[in-house]
């Protein structure tokens, strides 16, 4: 509890005043001990005029002094500040005052004076604590009022950058920082738009943003998203922006390492940001440039993809024996896909889930990637984490929605037995079922450290063995008829892929 304390001590100012140097010096002692930075006088009209000068949050004052006894020091000191926290200090039990001048002076504490400070510096803890409480409440009052003035300028059709900046203006105090932003990319319109706006570090182009996200960050950012769950980080915390239908529209990020108590605070702030946000698109969209909007989000989905192509490729190259699974698997899928008769948008979103189905591996260990031996319980719970971690990175701009099922489902199995959800038939989605039987038999026809690949007749045997259970029949069937033309679909994939 101490070492809590004396951690955030160093942002409370504390003055003593006695006419006794020596009571100074010995409570400055144990408070510079305990980290609270303390200035200490003996002249009481001095003292209140440096506390008229300087902001201190607490006074730790002797009774009785001359030329002014304590209780006349609180009574100026109260003429301008209602705000400060006093504990009142004797060595004279019976001239202490009386209950009634502690209470009407709002005195928050009484302690006489001993050889032993134990008392005193409860007092003082618990002091601190207080004030602690009621600098967030006043900080959220004041950061509420922040939103709260925002409102008229949203219907002042100003643009929604100077909104989203009052928005993260008034949130930051709240957690003591300077570094946060908010990135919105899925709100009414049915179009592709993204609007960010970032303060402190993040005070960048939208374009320039993705540089700064790590895969880790990237993974969270999608997890708020999809389960619309404020994500505590060591360094940050992450609010997702819920519309009136509660679905996404973006996530507030903000650097921090400091939310206690105001946590539910900011939640609730966060809900009335959403809500601000929301009206602001509505009011100012007249205002916004459709080729400047186009541009913005184009700049960004190519910047996304170009991050997490070079994930997805660090991915691969950490094993040999992978390089290139994700390409064939991509290949394999569009043509299941085509021999299916799909829609060319739904080919598309084949190839890119195969690109990027094994993208949430980039957060596995590598001991566990590169195990040659079984793996025990705790390892294989890690590597079956892999297509949900991928999922959240494709989550965390609306632009992958479409390929996020096909990339958290392509684990599960017919009889529900797979995984990360244990969904089973027609649960799962006919793409990731489509994506399943790709990686499948890119898998059993590579080489891996673990075992040597199966022949052709070998893997569509394993393919029949499991039709039903593991995978689905239809989309077996349709794999059995493409690789009687194995040779040229051989040839074509080492032509397209160079592998």
């Amino acid at each position: 509890m101490r070492k809590k304390l004396s951690k955030i001590s160093s942002d409370y100012k504390i003055l003593v005043l006695d006419d006794e140097e020596g009571i100074i010096n010995s409570i400055k002692v144990i408070l510079n001990r305990s980290g609270y930075h303390c200035d200490g006088y003996c002249d009481p009209l001095e003292a209140v005029e440096k506390i008229k000068e300087n902001d201190f949050d607490m006074l730790i004052l002797d009774y009785i002094m001359t030329p002014i006894n304590g209780d006349e020091v609180v009574a100026k000191i109260r003429e301008f500040n209602k705000d400060l926290y006093i504990l009142l200090l004797t060595g004279h039990k019976d001239l202490a005052p009386p209950l009634e001048t502690i209470k009407a002076l709002d005195i928050q504490g009484y302690c006489e004076k001993g050889d032993r400070f134990d008392q005193l510096l409860l007092l003082i803890e618990s002091g601190i604590k207080s004030i602690s409480q009621m600098r967030t409440i006043k900080q959220f009052k004041d950061g509420l009022n922040k939103i709260l003035q925002a409102v008229p300028k949203i219907y002042q059709l100003h643009p929604i950058g100077i909104i989203l900046e009052e928005i993260l203006e008034g949130l930051m105090p709240l957690v003591n920082s300077k570094n946060a932003f908010i990135l919105i990319d899925d709100i009414i319109t049915s179009e592709d738009k993204v609007i960010f706006k970032g303060v402190g570090e993040y005070d960048i182009p939208a374009k320039s943003l993705i540089e700064m996200l790590s895969p880790y960050l990237m993974e969270q950012i999608g997890k708020s998203r999809e389960t619309n769950e404020v994500i505590n980080l060591d360094y940050g915390i992450i609010f997702p922006l819920l519309n009136e239908l509660n679905k996404s529209m973006g996530v507030i990020y903000i650097e921090s390492n400091n939310f206690n108590e105001g946590r539910k605070l900011i939640e609730i702030y966060s809900k009335q940001a959403a809500s601000s946000i929301s009206n602001a698109f509505l009011h100012s969209l007249i205002n916004m440039k459709k080729e400047e909007l186009d541009k913005t989000y184009k700049e960004l989905k190519n910047r996304y993809m170009d991050t997490i192509e070079a994930l997805r490729l660090t991915v691969d190259a950490k094993d040999i024996y992978t390089r290139g699974h994700s390409d064939r698997v991509s290949y394999y899928a569009m043509k299941l896909g085509q021999s299916f008769n799909l829609p060319d948008e739904q080919i598309e979103l084949l190839k890119i889930g195969g690109i990027f189905h094994d993208i949430g591996k980039i957060g596995t260990a590598d001991d566990i990637l590169f195990k040659t031996d079984k793996l025990d319980y705790s390892e294989y719970e890690q590597i079956k984490q892999h297509p949900l971690k991928g999922a959240y990175i494709l989550s965390a701009i609306s632009m992958f929605k479409e390929v996020v099922p096909i990339v958290k489902y392509h684990h599960e199995r017919i009889d529900g037995k797979g995984y990360p959800d244990g969904l089973k038939g027609d649960e799962i989605p006919f793409l990731a079922r489509i994506l399943t039987v790709a990686d499948a038999f890119d898998a059993m026809t590579s080489d891996r450290k673990y075992r040597s690949k199966l022949n052709l007749e070998e893997a569509i045997n394993q393919f029949k063995t499991y039709s039903g259970t593991q995978f689905d029949p239809k989309v077996v069937d349709k794999l059995i008829l493409i690789l009687q033309d194995y040779e040229t679909i051989s040839t074509e994939l080492a032509s397209t892929y160079n592998i």
